[in-house]
């Protein structure tokens, strides 16, 4: 997915787009109008995060150039008003957070979103297991595994970062949503559950010191 970070503070692209790359989206960030309009006409974008108050060339200005394309938008503004947000929804944008904001509610906007333009893929493959994210329902070889929350979210993690080596900590947080304080029973365990609900002992390799990688042997 590539995403265009239209937002002359760069303080706040930057965080944007870290955090949107640590998902494995593809960004590019413009500090001001012009250079987001140079990004727009070159074409190829699945989503475009936009500031209204920018140099050069404002938000509501560029909206008009994304019109033509279809791309989906987000306005990223400081305009909390009633009227600014119904100015930008009337004008095209599919959504609008005012900041500050936290990142995490924009990340699953923009989740939200792509969804809604059947620009994510509802479903992830792994050898014979299929995972569907709306339903989170899981299937192996097509009969259905009974997974509980954890493991389902944890599954999604290591197919999402196959052949990668995931940090304990890492995957805790990020699967747990709390801070790793040096357990490592509880991830071991539901790891432990998905090797044997799966079958995949040859799949979920422990990684020494490290934490756990999903291994296709390509």
């Amino acid at each position: 997915m590539n995403v265009l970070i239209v937002e002359d503070d760069e303080s706040i692209a930057n965080l944007i787009r870290i955090n949107l790359t640590a998902e494995g989206y593809k960004c590019v960030c413009a500090y001001d109008g012009k250079t987001g309009a140079d990004y727009i006409e070159k074409g190829g974008l699945d989503l475009i995060l936009l500031d209204i108050m920018l140099p050069e060339i404002d938000g509501y200005e560029l909206l008009e150039y994304v019109k033509p394309i279809g791309t989906p938008v987000i306005f990223l503004t400081a305009k909390s008003g009633i009227d600014d947000r119904i100015k930008g929804l009337k004008m095209g944008a599919d959504d609008y957070i005012v900041k500050p904001f936290q990142i995490g509610e924009l990340m699953a906007r923009v989740e939200a979103l792509l969804r809604r333009y059947g620009k994510i893929n509802n479903k992830l493959t792994f050898a014979d297991v299929e995972v569907d994210m709306v339903s989170r329902t899981v299937s192996k070889g097509g009969k259905p595994v009974e997974l509980t929350v954890k493991e389902f979210d944890l599954l999604v993690e290591l197919i999402q970062n196959k052949n990668a080596a995931l940090y304990r900590e890492k995957l805790y947080e990020k699967v747990w949503g709390e801070p790793y304080v040096g357990d490592t029973r509880t991830l071991d365990s539901h790891i432990q559950r998905l090797r044997r609900k799966l079958d995949w002992d040859n799949y979920i390799k422990t990684v020494f010191r490290i934490g756990y990688r999903l291994e296709d042997g390509e």
